[in-house]
């Protein structure tokens, strides 16, 4: 209810609106008339306004809160989705809201004619200046199957794409639908007009308070005086988000003549430097403690420096590393890490000391490759004390394949990332082997399609070792914790002697299917729900097999990226070492 009171004071007026909220009303029942192609729950999916659900209150419930902004919305896609299966002639009425004042509840009602289902007789493309081929102007809709208004709308979009693509940042694609009621067909014509070529004028970097401009134009594909091409901008956006030092890009095009653009890149600035005092708890190593000093994006230079130092009641690890991403604003990235290391695993005392330098190249937008040299000194003190202790040094070669063509660097909703490696070592040193590493991620976001802002994920790691004549204990493979199979102890699940003793595995693989859903927008929190499965063994992968599901809280926080995970075992056996929560910081998602 919205209450007017006006006072006067002499030639003014002063005027009070009084609004009075009121109770939320409820739609108790959703009614669809002449619906006979589809069920009403199929129907009530598309729609904003849905019938309240028993305990709707409920997380993941339909409460059945009236949104009138979206009643005149709802009619339209009710209409759009018989549209999808060819049902062009599809009416509509508006719905009619009955409403209980008293009750605080409602009645939503709406009458469908459906009409006879279209099917597609014919496709043109029509340039009204032939700039490209047939063979490069694909569309989905197919002769003989049904209209679907959804992929007409995306194969305009397409066209469109493929001359932006070329240079014609202004063509306009005319669709239009020519149905022919007699013989329930449709012709669908699309008639292109390229308009002229357009160039790039300027390239304008704003926002950036802290990340110096050169580090942003060596991310940029186009250059004043390049002819303008759509994937190049996009490809350009993506390639900023995945620094990780921006909380958004946009890329703004201003029209500066018939054949000239200006393109704006406005950047928001986000902390990529952190000062962190974290403590945690973790089933096998206790109580943890960590410092660290970091910036991947030191005095805005695009350098990744930190100081890391952790301490438990396994472990006590110090780090030091500096990398240059991109050496000079070349396609070429360098750089060096320190250590000093000791691990109180299941059964052997660790203490390690040593570093590694590397050199990398990037190939096109997406692919880089990289050659790391690594020496580490050993001093391994077994528990068995029939087992003699060792002291031993690793001199290795590393060389490495990636690929990223994610479009965030924390938060990606599509794109693939991709890392393989081939570690040496024998060349210097007395540990002699050859142990290849696999990592694959893989990200699809379905906010486009369901209108709701859930991304699936798919990551898997496998590993494999040949031993060519010195291969200790510390070199395998061990399964469990984050990086393998939530809900074990980390590197708790392995082959064992006949001791008991865990003596790591030479072939893993592990591979987790994870749904990430918004938890807190405004905090940048998520929820993720997963499940893993891995398996590990001596001779064959599958000789230990084990898998979890769970959730995860995803926190994108001023101290860095952080994950609370809470998980349950499904297949656990008498001996293993569960983990039911851990926390993980400075990682991506």
């Amino acid at each position: 209810m919205v209450e007017f009171e006006t006072k006067r004071d002499g030639n003014s007026i002063e005027l009070d609106i009084l609004v009075r909220k009121g109770e939320k009303i409820h739609i108790e029942d959703l009614q669809f008339l002449g619906n006979k192609k589809f069920s009403d729950k199929k129907i009530e999916k598309q729609l904003k306004n849905k019938e309240r659900e028993f305990l709707g209150w409920m997380w993941g419930r339909n409460d059945g809160v009236v949104k009138v902004a979206e009643l005149e919305a709802d009619k339209h896609r009710i209409k759009d989705y018989y549209m999808k299966f060819g049902y062009l002639d599809v009416e509509v009425e508006d719905g009619v809201l009955e409403t209980d004042f008293g009750g605080y509840k409602a009645k939503q009602i709406y009458k469908i004619i459906e009409g006879d289902q279209y099917r597609v007789a014919d496709i043109k493309i029509i340039q009204t200046e032939q700039i490209l081929d047939e063979d490069e102007l694909e569309v989905s809709l197919q002769i003989g199957k049904p209209f679907n208004i959804e992929r007409f709308r995306k194969d305009s979009d397409t066209l469109k794409d493929a001359f932006a693509n070329k240079g014609y940042a202004y063509v306009r694609v005319t669709p239009e639908v020519i149905p022919n009621s007699k013989t329930k067909t449709v012709d669908i014509r699309y008639i292109i007009e390229p308009n002229q070529k357009v160039y790039i004028n300027d390239v304008i970097i704003s926002g950036n308070t802290r990340t110096i401009d050169r580090v942003i134009r060596r991310e940029i594909f186009l250059a004043p005086g390049d002819l303008y091409n759509l994937r190049d901008l996009k490809d350009s956006k993506n390639s900023l988000n995945r620094t990780g030092y921006f909380q958004s890009v946009e890329i703004v095009e201003k029209r500066v003549g018939v054949d000239k653009i200006d393109l704006e890149i406005k950047v928001v600035e986000q902390p990529t430097g952190s000062i962190v005092l974290g403590a945690g708890y973790g089933s096998y190593d206790g109580f943890i403690y960590n410092v660290a000093v970091s910036d991947r994006n030191i005095f805005g230079t695009g350098l990744d420096v930190g100081v890391d130092v952790e301490k438990s009641d396994k472990r006590d690890s110090y780090n030091l590393h500096l990398n240059n991403p991109r050496v000079w604003d070349s396609i070429y990235s360098a750089g060096v890490n320190v250590f000093n290391r000791s691990y109180t695993a299941y059964n052997y005392d660790e203490k390690s000391k040593g570093g590694s330098v590397f050199v990398g190249r990037k190939f096109g937008r997406n692919w880089s490759s990289s050659l790391s040299l690594l020496y580490v000194d050993y001093k391994i003190d077994y528990e068995d004390s029939t087992r003699a202790d060792e002291n031993y040094d690793k001199g290795s070669i590393i060389p490495s394949v990636s690929f990223n063509n994610t479009d965030s660097f924390y938060f990606p909703r599509e794109g693939m990332k991709f890392r393989t490696s081939l570690e040496y070592a024998g060349a210097f040193g007395d540990s002699k082997f050859i142990k290849s590493s696999t990592s694959f991620s893989a990200y699809y976001g379905l906010e486009d399609l369901i209108n709701y802002d859930l991304i699936l994920r798919y990551k898997a790691r496998l590993g494999y070792l040949n031993d060519r004549g010195y291969l200790n204990i510390n070199e395998k493979f061990y399964m469990g914790g984050i990086d393998t199979v939530r809900g074990f102890g980390s590197s708790s699940l392995s082959p064992r002697d006949a001791k008991n003793y865990r003596t790591g595995g030479m072939k893993m693989f592990a591979n987790s299917i994870e749904a990430s859903i918004p938890l807190i927008d405004s905090a940048n929190m998520r929820l993720a729900f997963f499940y893993d499965y891995g398996m590990i063994g001596e001779g064959s992968f599958n000789e230990i097999k084990r898998s979890s599901t769970g959730a995860a809280i995803e926190w994108l926080s001023p101290l860095g990226a952080i994950q609370f995970i809470f998980a349950k075992p499904l297949d656990d056996k008498p001996g293993d070492d569960k983990s039911s929560f851990e926390f993980n910081l400075g990682t991506t998602f």
